[in-house]
C-alpha cells in the first residue's frame, strides 16, 4: 500500500520512559519495553480473550470466536506481546463482499501499555501487510460514548491523509434488550 511507505515498521518497538513515584508525580525510572507484532495463532486466543475481558469497555464475545479469528482471519488481524504476554490485539477481516474493504471488530490496548501509540502501530503494522494491499477503506463501528475509539480512528485518517465519515451502522433497537448504543460507522478512506 503506497500510501504507508514512508513508514519504516519494524518487528518490533522500543519503547522508553521516565517513571518513579507514582501517578502524577516527577518520574525517572527508564525502562525498555521490546514489543513484538505479528499475526496471532490459536493459543494466542486465550490470551486474547482475557485482554478483551479486562479492557472492561469491549464486547466480550466467546473464546470459540477469537479461536476463529486467530485460525481463519490472522492474516488481517495484528497481536502485540513484550515478554511473551499479549498487551494489544486487533480483530480485522475483509468484507466478503468487497475485498477493497478492511472492517475493524476490535482494538484492544492493555491498560498499562495505553497512551503510548500501541494502537496506532499496531495499526501501521497492519495495513503494511500483503494481505492489506487492496485495501481501499477501513470500517469500524463505534459507540457514540466511547471518546477514546473516535480519537484514535480520527487520528487514523489523519496520519493516512484522508477522511473519516461517520454514519449510523446498528441503531440501538437491534440490539436484545436495550442495553445498548447505536454503533455508529466510521469509514476512513479511500486509502492510497
Amino acid at each position: 500500500v503506497s500510501f504507508l511507505w514512508f513508514f519504516f515498521l519494524k518487528s518490533s518497538l522500543s519503547i522508553s520512559w521516565t517513571c518513579l513515584g507514582g501517578i502524577g508525580k516527577d518520574c525517572r525510572l527508564d525502562m525498555d519495553l521490546q514489543i513484538s507484532f505479528g499475526m496471532p495463532v490459536e493459543k494466542d486466543a486465550k490470551d486474547i480473550w482475557e485482554l478483551i475481558k479486562n479492557t472492561r469497555n469491549l464486547d466480550l464475545n466467546s473464546a470459540y470466536s477469537y479461536l476463529i479469528l486467530c485460525k481463519y482471519f490472522s492474516e488481517s488481524c495484528i497481536i502485540a506481546k513484550t515478554g511473551g504476554k499479549v498487551i494489544g490485539f486487533i480483530s480485522a477481516f475483509q468484507t466478503p463482499n468487497n475485498p477493497e474493504f478492511l472492517f475493524i471488530w476490535q482494538v484492544a490496548v492493555d491498560s498499562n501499555y495505553r497512551r503510548m501509540g500501541l494502537a496506532m502501530n499496531m495499526f501501521e503494522h497492519l495495513l503494511i501487510r500483503k494481505k492489506c494491499q487492496q485495501i481501499r477503506y477501513i470500517e469500524i463501528t463505534v459507540n457514540p460514548s466511547n471518546a477514546a475509539a473516535y480519537s484514535l480512528y480520527h487520528r487514523l485518517a489523519n496520519r493516512l491523509d484522508t477522511s473519516c465519515e461517520a454514519s449510523i451502522c446498528f441503531p440501538s433497537c437491534l440490539f436484545p434488550g436495550a442495553q445498548h448504543e447505536d454503533e455508529i460507522m466510521l469509514r476512513i478512506g479511500p486509502l492510497r
